[in-house]
């Protein structure tokens, strides 16, 4: 993989995000991966930050957690069905990373992997987490994503490093 600037790939990043791309985590020896439509590549704090959203009913949400890391690989075309398939099933349940066919690819600098055959990869050590506030949220927003109460936690995660398969 080659070092790439965070920004570098922006254009791509968010078109890609919209497409799904894979969140991963790992605790101890257990690596999950979930699928995320929503994320934001910005500069915040004096740092390169990858911004990521994580329903509290979702396994991730536990790994995360107890992580404080992540990264995020932005697949290609190929990858269609697994990036369907993580985003439809839990982790809690099966071996999601087996059962998509994927493979992982050590990290550079943390110590959650990347997931293979994608063209973009972020790892990221989280900053900042907030549980949202729905009180706080737009009504239309709040009623069209957020009817049922399973809200977000937004992660802030500095990017330590960007790369380029």
């Amino acid at each position: 993989m080659n070092p790439i600037s965070y920004n570098e790939y922006a254009r791509e990043t968010l078109t890609s995000l919209s497409q799904g791309a894979f969140l991963t985590t790992k605790k101890d020896d257990q690596v999950n991966t979930m699928t995320i439509g929503w994320g934001a590549v910005s500069y915040m704090w004096g740092k390169p930050v990858f911004t990521v959203m994580v329903r509290e009913s979702r396994y991730t949400k536990h790994m995360i957690d107890a992580a404080g890391e992540f990264t995020v690989s932005l697949p290609e075309g190929a990858l269609a069905d697994a990036v369907k398939l993580c985003g439809a099933k839990s982790g809690r349940d099966m071996d999601k990373i087996a059962e998509a066919g994927l493979t992982l690819l050590p990290p550079a600098k943390l110590s959650t992997p990347f997931i293979g055959g994608c063209s973009l990869h972020f790892e990221c050590k989280t900053l900042y987490k907030q549980e949202m506030d729905l009180a706080l949220l737009d009504e239309a927003t709040r009623d069209r994503w957020y009817a049922n109460g399973d809200v977000h936690t937004i992660y802030y995660g500095e990017i330590i490093g960007a790369y380029r398969a």
